[in-house]
């Protein structure tokens, strides 16, 4: 079918250029190579689409009826064409994009309202969710993902770094004695986001770092809002971004727990498909995100 199109096309070709030979310089090939594919289409039909003489191309009825409908393929191919090539120019289509719903929040919500309104011929369709998604089975053009990344054969780039503080309710605080570094939190009711669930927490204070010693956790969500309540009524400590954290210190919901020891930020990374074009509509979203 592939071979009969081509021949088509050709064919298509010659009768527009009245000649094999300005069918030739047109396709860059060689005459003879126009005349096979002709005389093959021809063959494969079982009729004559062309009366030839030494001066000029005609064609019978049934070359008439096959020009048009050939006319009509070539045209469709090249509006495809020329459709696809503005995208490029234009930013058009539709972009799915799934990210960690804690980022509901954060700057990234300014940043795609701001994508939204430079490009209005993009749609955005966009899955929030703690859960890690799979992009290729799940139909995803892009992921932003939080966090260690796992081998594989997606593109990746780092976005930003999100902090995270160590914090804990007042009345929860007033029930321990205050802690001086990050061993004397043996012992105290951690909260964990099942993302992370066990991983150590390590702190820093200028050139000193210390690992706690958590013990099992008694409750674990794999939601950080959900993480935050539960650190708000008292249920223990946790360690949750600064962003969220802020307003609940301010209004004194919350208290920062050795607030001289800091630990490691999060990283948010863009991930996409490996054989996204290179100046796809893709590419130019993570470009944005990181301009």
């Amino acid at each position: 079918m592939l071979d009969e199109l081509r021949q088509i096309a050709i064919f298509a070709k010659t009768v527009d250029h009245g000649s094999f030979r300005g069918a030739a310089q047109a396709l860059r090939l060689s005459p003879s190579v126009v005349s096979h594919h002709v005389g093959q289409l021809e063959k494969q039909l079982g009729t004559a689409l062309l009366y030839r003489s030494t001066r000029k191309l005609s064609l019978t009825q049934e070359g008439e009826r096959l020009l048009s409908a050939a006319h009509n393929m070539l045209d469709a191919a090249e509006a495809g064409i020329r459709d696809i090539a503005n995208q490029t120019h234009e930013l058009s289509g539709i972009l799915r994009l799934t990210t960690p719903a804690v980022l509901t929040q954060s700057q990234l919500m300014d940043q795609l309202a701001e994508f939204s309104i430079t490009y209005p011929r993009v749609n955005l369709s966009i899955d929030f969710s703690d859960d890690r998604r799979d992009i290729i089975s799940d139909g995803f053009d892009l992921a932003i993902q939080m966090g260690e990344l796992k081998d594989s054969s997606l593109k990746a780039t780092k976005l930003f770094d999100m902090p995270r503080r160590l914090v804990a309710s007042p009345s929860y605080l007033a029930s321990r004695p205050t802690p001086r570094s990050p061993k004397d939190l043996n012992g105290w009711d951690w909260l964990e986001l099942a993302p992370v669930w066990q991983k150590k927490a390590v702190f820093q204070k200028k050139e000193k770092r210390e690992i706690a010693a958590k013990k099992q956790s008694r409750v674990s969500v794999n939601n950080v809002y959900a993480l935050y309540q539960l650190t708000c009524a008292s249920a223990g400590l946790a360690i949750i971004p600064e962003f969220i954290a802020e307003p609940a210190i301010s209004d004194g919901d919350l208290k920062y727990v050795l607030p001289q020891w800091k630990t490691d930020p999060v990283t948010a990374y863009a991930v996409w498909p490996s054989n996204a074009p290179k100046h796809g509509l893709t590419r130019q979203f993570v470009d944005f995100l990181k301009g």
